[in-house]
């Protein structure tokens, strides 16, 4: 069985294919033959040795994995051979909010990942995905569509009408707009290219902000809202966006800090979040139950995650080296099987 393995730190080039044996089956745990991996920054940070924690190396990378179950376990009643399912982000976070004991061995950083032929996991720690999704577009639904879904419904817990604004157009932004336009939310896109803001438009947009034509972009944020702000800002930037998302939020808005692109370093002005009655919130994912209910809001929506590119099994360290670019608009996928 081939899967791929790496050092924390090492680079992206030590990304290595290699065989290893299949693990046995637990009681309580499934075989899936592995159909297609979803990429995160945070598997660049973790191929960089950026990332918050140090993995043993060597170990098989990635978090997002969709596929097939080929066996089930004596004592499993969950699942059945033939179901099609998606790794939960954090195997022991079922339900609830989230605890050190609940978020412990996420897979592709503190334990060993999807990035193979084949993973033997809980049968806890999967989910059903869409039927009319394909399997590139099911591996999205495990980080960034539930990190979205956890940001908007249920940190910020937006309700139709409110209004949400999305930085840049890599996955879990893109994530976000196409929930929020099925939940009947205002969505204003931030990004340096009007190439990707006209995508954006096409994807159902409300109003697009080029951030580099545009540096002091929250205050074109508060002015396409009236003055007032948005109730949720999905804040993906890190120290460079920071305090201008706290700026652009509305009094009572949530900043769902998700993630560091330019870094996790910098000052904000608590003032602002004190006079303003604003609320920072931590995004870590989400739980197994987040993910169970993704699902069927993509189900009954119909919502089709946008894909930028899919490589095959064989080209897994290109498909670092794209996403690393930073030219993909929405998820970059490997296929792993067909």
């Amino acid at each position: 069985m081939k899967a791929y393995r790496i050092d924390s730190g090492a680079g992206i080039g030590a990304l290595q294919q290699f065989e290893r044996a299949s693990a046995p089956l637990g009681a309580d745990q499934v075989r899936i033959r592995v159909r297609a991996v979803s990429l995160n920054f945070r598997d660049l940070m973790i191929a960089k040795g950026t990332y918050l924690r140090d993995p043993v190396a060597p170990f098989v990378p990635a978090s997002d994995a969709v596929g097939e179950i080929v066996e089930v376990g004596a004592a499993s009643s969950l699942w059945k051979v033939g179901d099609r399912v998606a790794t939960s982000f954090f195997p022991h976070w079922l339900q609830g909010a989230p605890t050190p004991y609940a978020t412990r061995d996420a897979f592709g950083a503190v334990v060993d990942g999807v990035l193979a032929e084949e993973i033997v996991v809980s049968e806890q720690s999967v989910f059903a995905v869409p039927a009319h999704l394909d399997d590139a577009q099911a591996a999205t639904l495990t980080c960034a569509g539930v990190t979205a879904w956890n940001a908007m419904f249920v940190e910020a817990k937006l309700q139709p009408g409110a209004s949400v604004l999305l930085l840049g157009t890599g996955g879990v932004s893109i994530w976000g707009l196409q929930l929020a336009k099925a939940a009947g939310l205002q969505a204003i896109v931030t990004s340096s290219s009007d190439e990707k803001l006209v995508r954006a438009k096409a994807l159902g947009a409300d109003a697009t902000v080029n951030y580099r034509t545009t540096p002091e972009w929250q205050d074109e944020v508060r002015a396409l809202t009236g003055g007032r702000g948005v109730d949720a800002v999905l804040e993906v930037g890190g120290k460079g966006t920071l305090q201008r998302s706290i700026d652009a939020a509305a009094m009572g808005g949530t900043i769902a800090v998700i993630g560091g692109v330019s870094g996790f370093a910098g000052e904000f002005d608590p003032f602002a979040l004190i006079t303003g009655a604003k609320r920072l919130s931590g995004i870590y994912v989400g739980s197994r139950g987040m993910a169970e209910d993704l699902s069927r809001f993509v189900g009954v929506n119909r919502i089709v995650p946008v894909v930028d590119r899919v490589f095959g099994f064989d080209q897994a360290r290109q498909a670092y080296d794209y996403l690393d670019g930073g030219a993909h608009f929405g998820k970059v996928v490997i296929q792993v099987a067909g």
